[in-house]
């Protein structure tokens, strides 16, 4: 897989976005919470953050430390990474791609929980979608495809309709096996992890879309 070299237009009816290192960036947050996290229990933290990226909370607590109460550690964290605000930006090039997006084709699915996401994308200056996919809202997390076959549903479209934008393995993999077409950016994760986009871009800068018809025209331009 290579970068987008000359413009690409693909034809879709939905959109569904992952939120962290798509449309925010709270990695920060995320990491200073896992690695308080890890260091209370005893786990190494940047194990803890690479596991985390990408992942639903409740299945990397459970992944590292089986043992716990996953609940009672959830909610540990969740509170951690709410009360932690600091340094939370909206990406390049996001408030110009959402202003353009026609109302009901678009909408986030993210492996953070609910109350997370909004307080991020409200620190970002998003206003959530609704409804959204949020950890709470599937029984299996990124990389199951359940939580796009969840976004597709919401938004009234078969998954092959519908065009994913994600910038970690585990989401890349999760829209890729729930039928979607995928476009990566590599904001955190290193390209071998992203091999199963069709596309590969830095930034929501280099997208364009319009609607056509009953459906969207999404352009995909090369870094200028």
């Amino acid at each position: 897989m290579s970068f987008v070299t000359e413009a690409v237009e693909v034809r879709a009816k939905g959109i569904l976005f992952d939120m962290d290192g798509i449309l925010i960036s709270s990695i920060g947050s995320v990491e200073r919470s896992w690695h308080a996290w890890a260091t209370k229990n005893g786990v190494d933290p940047e194990l803890a953050i690479r596991t985390a990226h990408g992942c639903r909370a409740i299945e990397t607590i459970t992944k590292l430390r089986p043992d716990l109460d996953g609940p009672a550690e959830l909610k540990w964290i969740e509170d951690l990474e709410i009360a932690d605000q600091e340094g939370i930006l909206v990406l390049p090039g996001v408030p110009e791609l959402l202003a353009s997006l026609p109302a009901g084709r678009w909408t986030v699915v993210t492996s953070a929980t609910g109350k997370l996401a909004r307080v991020r994308l409200l620190s970002g200056g998003i206003v959530a979608p609704e409804p959204f996919v949020s950890a709470d809202t599937v029984e299996q997390g990124k990389p199951n495809p359940a939580p796009y076959l969840k976004g597709a549903e919401l938004l009234g479209f078969a998954p092959e309709e519908c065009v994913v934008f994600e910038d970690s393995g585990a989401g890349v993999r999760a829209g890729h096996a729930a039928g979607c077409r995928v476009v990566a950016t590599t904001f955190s994760h290193p390209l071998e992890e992203l091999a199963k986009a069709e596309f590969l871009i830095t930034d929501l800068t280099q997208v364009r879309v319009t609607a056509d018809g009953d459906g969207l025209r999404i352009e995909l331009r090369p870094k200028a």
